[in-house]
């Protein structure tokens, strides 16, 4: 299968500020926002990417355009409502301090498997969907451009960290275990047999490897040769 890029978008007024934005419209990114996705964009501009696929939302739009914009050829890009910010229904807008003593954040925190959001979704919802899109976009992208394809996801701190955790094969209930921060990005490659989790959360260093052959639908025991190797006959 191909190899997807998950970025989230950089930091934002919201964030700065100590909101829960959710899906609140004309959330945009700051000052320090727009240099992390900067930064990020220079960075995956060594990967040749064969599509984008984006959050409708503001402040992932604007991420984004700072990686395609870098890239040389400017990949398609698709906005997909299956991995817009989780709908926080009634927690939307209020300060993460306030929230913190609400029941609901404890289970949030324990249990978030069990947590729904009051007028909003719940956090298996939330996963639910997100991880079939994510799935979906990659099986696309794999059948039109071939298994050494990379493409692109811009999204959202929560959603990232479910997927994350899908491809791990963690109980949701761990997923608070996962971190996602503003413009970071994670890599994950989905095999035939399994995801293959290569990196999480990183903020910086070379991604030219990502062009070097795809590793093995096996594990390589011992923890192989690193990108780049030539996977072992018979696999």
């Amino acid at each position: 299968m191909a190899t997807v890029i998950l970025v989230r978008h950089g930091r934002t007024t919201a964030n700065a500020s100590g909101l829960l934005a959710g899906r609140t419209p004309g959330v945009l990114l700051d000052e320090t926002g727009e240099e992390q996705v900067d930064a990020t964009g220079e960075r995956l501009a060594v990967v040749p990417l064969v599509a984008l696929v984006s959050s409708p939302l503001e402040r992932c739009r604007q991420t984004t355009e700072a990686i395609a914009r870098r890239q040389a050829t400017r990949p398609p890009l698709t906005v997909d409502d299956a991995i817009s910010e989780c709908d926080y229904g009634e927690w939307q807008g209020r300060s993460l301090a306030d929230l913190a003593g609400e029941d609901l954040w404890k289970t949030v925190q324990q249990h978030p498997s069990a947590a729904a959001f009051p007028g909003g979704e719940s956090i298996h919802t939330m996963q639910s969907r997100a991880v079939a899109a994510i799935r979906a976009h990659d099986a696309a992208v794999t059948a039109e451009h071939g298994s050494e394809a990379v493409w692109a996801a811009v999204s959202h701190g929560d959603i990232i960290k479910a997927v994350i955790a899908d491809a791990y094969g963690m109980h949701l209930d761990l997923f608070q275990r996962v971190q996602a921060d503003p413009a970071s990005v994670t890599i994950i490659r989905y095999g035939r047999s399994r995801p293959h989790v290569v990196s999480v959360n990183t903020h910086a260093g070379d991604l030219s490897w990502l062009a070097a052959t795809p590793p093995s639908e096996d594990a390589a025991v011992g923890g192989g040769a690193g990108p780049g190797a030539t996977p072992p006959k018979g696999s």
